[in-house]
Formats: structure tokens, sequence, C-alpha cells
């Protein structure tokens, strides 16, 4: 399965005996899958199977999918209410010899109410049944192009997503091989900031500065939090090359990678990985706001 956008849109037709029907389908981010159908009256019937069918294509987006029907033409006809007719024979006999005996004429049947309803033709269950499953084609159709958009969609985001990993890669790099990191430099950065503390009549304990500037040292130390850049970053690619979808993983990647660059910002004792760090987390917000897009 290749990687999806959640973003697309599709539609279908086709006509089954006397009808046409459209299918639209409108599809945006969600974080779930979110199906709101609105089927034509009498149509209800088909929900269940639509819903089925829909499941079986996606598993996140807020999806809009609405049917139309058009009668081509309309089919009339009469139907006749035979206990109605029956007690109107019934009348004219009893009343034999009080009104005009002239047999009765079709206008004055159909004058009286009840007697005749004149009404849209119903269609028997096979002919439903072909219409049902006509119906049900066409939005396999639809989805199928719904998801062929939602594809094209994601292989465009896909090569996006893979700039900012690789990005993200690149400022990575840059903080681990920034000369501040250099034990020689650290070395010598401590050495000058704790010489006023060393000279002079209230000269401080030497051995105790220098293992509390050990300590803060280590503290400093960015080793963990590079590693742990260079392990997202390997989990990133791998995630956007297996196809299936990550749109989840690849959100709480984001803000592992976050948790990092953050990490990295406050540590910083050098204007160089403080800079990489704040476009770290440019990069890495960016990274997150496409992932929002992805299913």
């Amino acid at each position: 399965m290749s990687l999806q956008s959640m973003t697309g849109f599709a539609r279908s037709e086709t006509t089954s005996g006397r009808s046409r029907f459209v299918w639209e389908l409108r599809s945006v981010n969600g974080k779930g899958l979110d199906i709101r159908l609105r089927l034509p009256n009498g149509m209800e019937r088909l929900e269940a199977d639509v819903r089925k069918l829909v499941s079986e294509k996606f598993s996140r987006g807020n999806l809009q999918i609405t049917l139309s029907a058009t009668a081509a033409e309309t089919a009339m006809e009469a139907v006749l209410n035979r206990d109605a007719l029956a007690a109107v024979m019934t009348l004219k006999q009893d009343l034999a010899g009080v009104i005009d005996p002239a047999p009765l004429r079709l206008d004055t049947l159909l004058s009286i109410k009840g007697l005749v309803d004149i009404r849209e033709a119903e269609e028997g269950a096979e002919v439903l049944a072909t219409r049902d499953a006509a119906v049900l084609a066409a939005l396999r159709e639809a989805l199928a192009g719904l998801e062929g958009m939602r594809a094209s969609e994601g292989a465009a985001l896909k090569t996006v997503l893979k700039g900012h990993v690789a990005r993200i890669s690149d400022l990575t790099a840059i903080v681990e091989n920034d000369p501040s990191r250099q034990p020689e430099e650290i070395a010598r950065r401590l050495e000058t900031q704790l010489a006023p503390l060393l000279s002079g009549p209230a000269a401080l304990d030497r051995d105790r500065l220098y293992a509390e500037a050990a300590l803060i040292a280590t503290r400093a130390d960015l080793r963990e939090e590079i590693d742990r850049l260079k392990a997202h970053v390997v989990a990133a690619g791998e995630l956007l090359d297996g196809g299936a979808p990550v749109g989840r993983r690849l959100d709480f990647l984001a803000q592992e990678f976050n948790r990092e660059s953050n990490t990295i910002c406050s540590k910083s004792n050098a204007s160089a990985v403080t800079a990489a760090g704040i476009e770290l987390k440019v990069v890495i917000d960016q990274f997150r706001e496409q992932v929002q897009n992805l299913e």
C-alpha cells in the first residue's frame, strides 16, 4: 500500500433503469475515520454496505460521501381500490329505481375520492437489486479514484517529508561536529572561565572548582540527544519507505524530534550549536505540520 494523504476528491456516475446516480466523495484530515453519508430517500438500506466499502479502503480521514439520484422519466400507474369500487357498486344496486340506471362512466369513477390512486410505479425486488448493484459498483469506482488521488498527494508529501528528515540529519551532524564539543575546546573554555576564580588573594579551592566544572561539562554533553536524533532519523526514513498508514507514528516521532531539539538548545554553550538547535525546531515544526496530512 502506498503512502496516502488524507485529502482528495472523486466522482462517479451510473444509470440504472430510468434513474441516474452520481457519487461525490470528499476527504480531508481527521484523527480517525469519520464517514458522513447522505443518501436519497428510499436508499437508506445501502448505508451499511457503503460504510463497509469505505472502511476497507481507508483508515483515517473525514469523508463526506453524497449520492444524488435523478429520474430520467417517471412511470405512473393507476391503482384501483377494489373494496371501494365494490362499495360503490353495492350502493348503486341499493339505489336502483331511485337514480339513473345508466352504467357508471369511467370519468365518474375517477372523480370518486380514494377509488383510483394515480402514483409512481413501484419497482420489483429484482429491479431494486440490479439498481443497488449498479450503484455500489459506481461507489467502488469512486473509492478507487479517491484512493488514487490520496496516493498521488501522498507521494508528493513523501518527497517533502524526506527533505525535512534529510535536513534534520544534516543539522544533527552540525551539532555533533561543532568544535565547541571537542574535549580540547571544552577544557580551554573551562580554563578561561575558571582563571579569575583561581587567582588573587580570595582564590577558591582549585580541586573543588575543577570537580564542579567537570560535573557541569558532563551535564551539558549532547551525546545522548545526538544519538537519539540519529535513531529517529533512521526510523522516520523506514516509515516513509514502508508505505503503510504511518501518520500517527510519524507524528509521535515529530514529538520526539522536538524533545531532543529543545534539550540541545537548553544545554548548548556555543552560539553555533544554539543556532543549529533553533533551526532544528523550525524544520521539525514543518515536518510535523506536513505529517498531519498523512493517513
